[in-house]
């Protein structure tokens, strides 16, 4: 008889994990002053759609993320006008809703607010200001009718909060789950995942520690904690000026005025958002999701393969003063490493999926 509450608990999980569309993912967050609705959505994927929006005409928010590659660019580094590219690698959408804080250093509380940067970034769209946008959509009869109808407002009252808004909700339609191992974890189908697959995922919970940032809930796989960790990857761009930086940055010198090449500037990661010292070199854990069609990784686009990744890991990352304790040699056999591989391709939603199984 004590058995049987947990029981109920069992059967209870399994039936709402199935009813789930979304499987493995958690219930939507929806700002309370930006609700969805199907004319807002149009809008937003107009305006994430425009190429008008940049200095050049040929960059619009999509250029960096292309459904095909499950909303990245398969780029290094993204790439933004006049073919000038940027310094970190263009992270994808999907899902991106979840997040607690956007971009690779968390400088933007909401998606909302990351829209607005790479609008008048010199490198990505290259406007001057947000009003040449404004410009566009309140001169265009077409735009003018959507955000009236969206949000009841004549052109002449368009703002560039009511563009960031329609292209939130636009990307708050990005999400997908039900993978492989979502029908196999959350939804109890033990045939979703091959022998591998499954092995692997032992590993990522156990021997590799990847679920200690990756993180797998008992009732959804967000596979990200939204914390930032120094992994080492790209550090050493940051070596040969580190403790001049250091000393610098502890007598009160402004670390926006130390002399640093674009490339160490972002290899700071988190502490351009915190100036902390400690936060030096730190990223945001990104999603694993759809892992298996967004390549290159990591936040330089430095790794080509998920092999490789895993390779990178097994090795304990690149050693650093402000490695995280988190990141350790696994020394995994040759067979865990293929295991935890296809662990990861099984991580694939329906719509991001080849002929391959997981």
């Amino acid at each position: 008889m004590r058995m049987l509450p947990f029981l109920l608990l069992g059967l209870f999980f399994l039936e709402s994990a199935q009813a789930v569309e979304n499987l493995g993912l958690p219930p939507l967050p929806v700002p309370m002053d930006n609700p969805q609705s199907a004319e807002k959505i149009a809008l937003g994927r107009r305006l994430f759609n425009d190429r008008r929006f940049s200095g050049d005409g040929t960059i619009s928010c999509a250029s960096c993320h292309l459904p095909d590659k499950a909303f990245t660019d398969g780029l290094p580094v993204a790439r933004g006008i006049a073919g000038q590219t940027g310094t970190r690698n263009a992270p994808t959408v999907v899902n991106a809703a979840f997040y607690t804080s956007l971009f690779l250093d968390g400088r933007a509380p909401s998606l909302e607010k990351q829209a607005l940067g790479p609008f008048v970034n010199p490198i990505e769209h290259g406007l001057k200001n947000h009003q040449q946008i404004v410009d566009i959509v309140s001169q265009d009869a077409g735009y003018r009718k959507q955000f009236r109808n969206v949000f009841g407002i004549p052109g002449k009252a368009i703002t560039i909060d009511h563009v960031v808004k329609a292209i939130a909700s636009f990307e708050r339609t990005l999400i997908a789950g039900d993978s492989p191992f979502d029908r196999y974890y959350f939804g109890r189908d033990r045939s979703a995942l091959s022998d591998s697959a499954a092995r692997g995922l032992r590993i990522f919970r156990r021997k590799g520690n990847c679920s200690n940032c990756h993180e797998i809930s008992w009732n959804n796989a967000l596979f990200t904690d939204n914390q930032f960790y120094n992994i080492g990857t790209g550090f050493q761009r940051l070596q040969p000026v580190l403790d001049e930086f250091l000393q610098a940055v502890r007598d009160g010198r402004d670390p926006g005025e130390f002399e640093l090449t674009a490339w160490q500037r972002s290899e700071l990661g988190r502490f351009n958002v915190t100036r902390v010292i400690a936060d030096i070199g730190k990223f945001r854990t990104p999603t694993l999701r759809n892992i298996a069609r967004t390549g290159p990784y990591m936040h330089d686009g430095s790794i080509e393969t998920l092999e490789e990744v895993v390779e990178y890991y097994d090795q304990g990352g690149e050693k650093n003063r402000f490695l995280d304790a988190a990141i350790f040699p696994l020394h995994l056999t040759d067979q865990e490493k293929q295991d935890l591989v296809a662990f990861l391709r099984s991580l694939t939603s329906p719509q991001y999926q080849t002929s391959e199984r997981p």
